[in-house]
Parts: structure tokens; C-alpha cells; sequence
């Protein structure tokens, strides 16, 4: 790359996938999966690429407004410094919640950009090697599906090789056992976990769930209520144990994981490069983590966090894949899909940056894209 190669444009575009089903999380109900896409490009001519999920949250705004002006004119060869520069030029916004959000996907792209001007993998730009890893099926979507057709998804990605499947909420907590009940009784070697998705509200009615899980061997309870209160989180997992908690999702910020840590909350902290400071901050989240004797384990995005966590020395950390058109994360889909044996995924191919992050087939088929700065135009 030469000293003087520097970043010209930071844009973002937005794309609304509808759901053929909606999914149902109690009050939580989602008719669509929308997605953003940051492109940051050189004065070489090369562009890197990364996507979060909006929560329907104004992302590319902030990207515009309040990150690219930070970036521009900038060298890339040092992401860490680029993304402390943002960071710190608004700190009101950047330091938690949507703000930190698209401040880690553009993180993501500008890592991209420069290990594609290195000519390396993003595994390999980081100081890492590419190794096989455990992957968690998501399955059971939409959550409305019954107890036989979330044991047949079983069934077909058993039969290819995987052995760990977690399952979201149903739409009441009696169908959400009929799952699992059905999935441990089809699978009784299965790694069986389940998300809450934040459907609890108090930790008497999570323990109240959480207690009925120990006699089906569940691996984690995920995301048992609404980020923000780390003592309740401690009461829930004191009142359910030997069951394992995992959160962390949706949980970028100033404190994260701090909190999590300092109450003792958690057995596995969940961690995601485009919510919680992008590559940048990942290192130091999963050291602190580690430090304090726990696990780690990544949030969707398998293309970004399969590459990462392995590169940063977490290549046991199970990474997670949805059943494509199944609604779970569907702008993965169109991707390249893994090769699972015993368990574990080979590497993703061996390409420049994180290889193909963009399908413009599959943006062009969508509802609703919204490129005002044309993002897309020439792909």
C-alpha cells in the first residue's frame, strides 16, 4: 500500500429484507430484517465492506453525519487510530447504543479495506491462522414453526455434520418447551441451547422459565431479559444453575462487558464485532472476558467473527449459522455457505480482507434499498 493511499468516501446504504413470516418475541415482533452496508473507499481504487443489522435505527444517518467526516482524507494503515478518532469526536453518540453500532460496522470495513491493501486475509492481517471451528445451527425459526418441523431442521443439518443447534423462544413459554423437549428426545447427543431473546421481564419469571430447562441438559439460556440491568442478570443465573447464561448481544457501549463482569452475571459472555467496537475494541473484550474465567462466544455475522475469533486466538468459539431462507439472518444467505464436518466448519475461503461480504443480486431482490450516495452503483 503506498504511505500516501488514503480513504476518499465512507457511505452507507440501507436494505430492508421482508419476512415471509413474521417472528414473534413477545412485545418484540419483527415483519422484516433490515440491514445496513458501510463501503469505505481508497484513492487506489480499493473498497472495503462490512453490515450490521439497523434494529431499525437511523444507521447510515450517523455514518454520514457523524463517522465519514472523521475518516476522510485519512490513511488507513492504522484502523485502531481511525476508529478512536470517531470515537472521541462525538462521544455523546458513538459511545453506546446505534451510535457504537455504526461505528463498529464502519470499524469492520476499514480493516477490511486495509488488509485487502496488504494483499491478506483479515485472519492473516491480524497475526493469525485460519483453523476449524465449531458451529452452532440456528434453528427452530420462524419461532412459529412446531416441535416436528424444528426436529426435522435438525435432522438435515445433522445428517451434514453439525452437532450443536440452538433454538429462539416460541411464541409462548409452553411451546418453547415442546421444542426443546422434542429436540432433546430426537438428539440426546446434541448441544441444545436456547434465546430468550429478552422476552423475560423480571428475573422471577425468568427463573420461573429457567428452572424447567435443567432436566433437558440446555447448553446456555441466551438473552434472558433487556440489556441494562447486570444484578438482575446474577439473581437469574444464581436461580438457575447448573444451567449456563449467555448475554452480551446488542450490548455495545462505554460499560461492555464491564458490568457483566463486575457482577459476576454471566458463564458465556456473547460478543459481536458490529455492536460492540467493531475489530478495534474486540481484543481487549475478549481478553477482559478470558481474564475473568469466562467464555466467549460470537453473535451471527459468521463470515466477519469466524475469520476474527479464530485470528485472535478463539478458535473454539462456536460460530453461529442460520438455515438459509429461514428468516434468521438473510443477508448471510446468498454467502458462501460452511462446510461442516464433526462438528466443525472448514475455513471460509482464503481471500483478501473478509472475502465477499456483498451480493448486489441479493440487494437488487430486496423490498426496500436506500443508497442516496450511491454505494451500489458500481458493483
Amino acid at each position: 500500500m503506498p504511505d500516501t493511499d488514503r480513504i476518499v468516501r465512507v457511505r452507507a446504504a440501507r436494505i430492508l429484507h421482508e419476512l415471509a413470516t413474521p417472528i414473534v418475541f413477545g412485545t418484540w415482533i419483527m415483519r422484516h430484517r433490515e440491514f445496513f452496508l458501510v463501503r469505505v473507499d481508497s484513492e487506489s481504487g480499493l473498497s472495503g465492506f462490512a453490515y450490521g443489522l439497523t434494529r431499525d435505527g437511523p444507521l447510515p444517518e450517523i455514518v454520514h453525519r457523524t463517522i465519514a467526516p472523521q475518516l476522510v482524507g485519512e490513511p488507513f494503515d492504522d484502523p485502531d487510530r481511525l476508529f478512536h478518532k470517531a470515537l472521541w469526536a462525538n462521544n455523546a453518540v458513538h459511545a453506546a447504543g446505534i451510535g457504537m453500532r455504526a461505528l463498529s460496522v464502519t470499524d469492520c470495513a476499514v480493516w477490511d479495506l486495509a488488509a485487502k491493501a496488504k494483499g491478506q486475509s483479515i485472519t492473516a492481517f491480524l497475526g493469525g491462522e485460519r483453523r476449524r471451528m465449531p458451529v452452532t445451527g440456528i434453528v427452530g425459526y420462524p419461532p412459529s414453526i412446531s416441535p416436528q418441523a424444528t426436529v426435522d431442521q435438525i435432522a438435515g443439518l445433522w445428517a451434514q455434520g453439525w452437532r450443536r443447534f440452538k433454538l429462539p423462544i416460541a411464541p409462548t413459554p409452553a411451546e418453547s418447551m415442546a421444542r426443546l423437549a422434542a429436540a432433546r428426545q430426537a438428539f440426546p447427543d446434541a448441544w441444545l441451547g436456547i434465546d430468550a431473546n429478552f422476552y423475560h421481564k423480571t428475573s422471577a419469571d425468568a427463573i420461573a422459565f429457567g428452572r424447567q430447562l435443567a432436566a433437558l441438559d440446555i447448553g446456555w439460556f441466551e438473552d434472558i431479559v433487556p440489556p441494562g440491568d447486570a444484578q438482575m442478570v446474577r439473581e437469574i443465573r444464581d436461580g438457575i444453575k447448573p444451567t449456563p447464561v449467555a448475554m452480551g448481544d446488542e450490548q455495545g457501549g462505554s460499560y461492555h462487558p464491564q458490568a457483566l463482569l463486575a457482577f459476576d452475571a454471566v458463564d458465556y459472555n456473547r460478543v459481536d464485532a458490529t455492536t460492540n467496537g467493531g475489530i478495534t475494541r474486540l481484543r481487549g473484550i475478549l481478553e477482559r472476558c478470558v481474564a475473568h474465567g469466562n467464555k466467549v462466544t460470537p453473535h451471527m455475522f459468521p463470515h466477519i467473527h469466524s475469520q476474527v475469533l479464530g485470528a485472535l486466538g478463539h478458535s473454539d468459539a462456536p460460530i453461529e449459522w442460520g438455515i438459509p431462507d429461514t428468516g434468521v439472518h438473510p443477508m448471510d444467505d446468498s454467502l458462501v455457505q460452511p462446510v461442516v464436518r464433526d462438528g466443525l466448519m472448514d475455513p471460509l475461503p482464503d481471500l483478501p480482507g473478509f472475502g465477499t461480504l456483498v451480493d448486489p443480486a441479493w440487494i437488487a431482490a430486496q423490498r426496500e434499498v436506500t443508497d442516496e450516495h450511491g454505494l451500489l452503483a458500481d458493483l
